[in-house]
């Protein structure tokens, strides 16, 4: 005896209501050939109220982060913390092992000889304040990312050789399918392409 199938079964199964070959997208990709062109796209993008962006290109464009939104730096914050975190462990390092762990009188010098000190407490503040950089680069760049939606636009192989790639996500509030893809060709893009998740 077969069991009947519940209307959602019957529906997911039937050719006049298969889902459409696009149901996900991650969002839209679209090619230009110039930085030039793709920093006016971006302006244009973010001042159309679309906030979900990012911006590919071979090299460095000067002002391009601005245009997509970007507006604070905390690395140079997180370099500073790291600094003065090591700073304060290589000094604390030093006391405790001459005033708690071992201490000896060398000289008629006090145990916490703090000039004695200074070398290794400034190796320790850098070592740790370049961790962090190096660190909180990674972290605020979300890498490392070996998958990326975007991989699958056809064209974003160039993104590292000749070619300016401006994304929008789904995710986006201001996002609709067609009324973005028709305003990032109205920007001059070579092409727009959508991108499955």
């Amino acid at each position: 005896m077969t069991t009947p199938l519940s209307p959602a079964q019957a529906s997911a199964t039937s050719p006049l209501h298969a889902p459409p070959l696009h149901a996900a997208l991650w969002g839209v990709v679209a090619e230009f050939d110039t930085p030039e062109a793709v920093l006016a796209a971006a302006d244009a993008t973010f001042l159309a109220g679309y906030r979900a962006l990012d911006a590919y290109s071979p090299y460095p464009v000067e002002g391009l982060a601005e245009a997509l939104g970007v507006r604070g730096n905390r690395i140079p914050l997180i370099t500073l913390l790291g600094g003065l975190v090591g700073g304060a462990a290589g000094y604390f390092m030093l006391w405790y092992a001459t005033v708690v762990s071992y201490p000896l009188n060398v000289g008629g010098r006090p145990h916490n000889s703090w000039p004695a000190f200074i070398p290794i407490t400034f190796e320790t503040t850098i070592l740790v304040a370049a961790f962090a950089a190096f660190l909180g680069v990674l972290w605020m760049n979300g890498l490392p990312q070996p998958y990326h939606p975007v991989f699958h636009a056809e064209a974003f192989r160039r993104a590292s050789q000749d070619r300016f790639f401006l994304s929008v996500e789904a995710a986006d509030p201001a996002f609709d399918r067609d009324a973005t893809r028709a305003f990032l060709a109205s920007l001059g893009a070579r092409s727009v392409q959508e991108v499955q998740p």
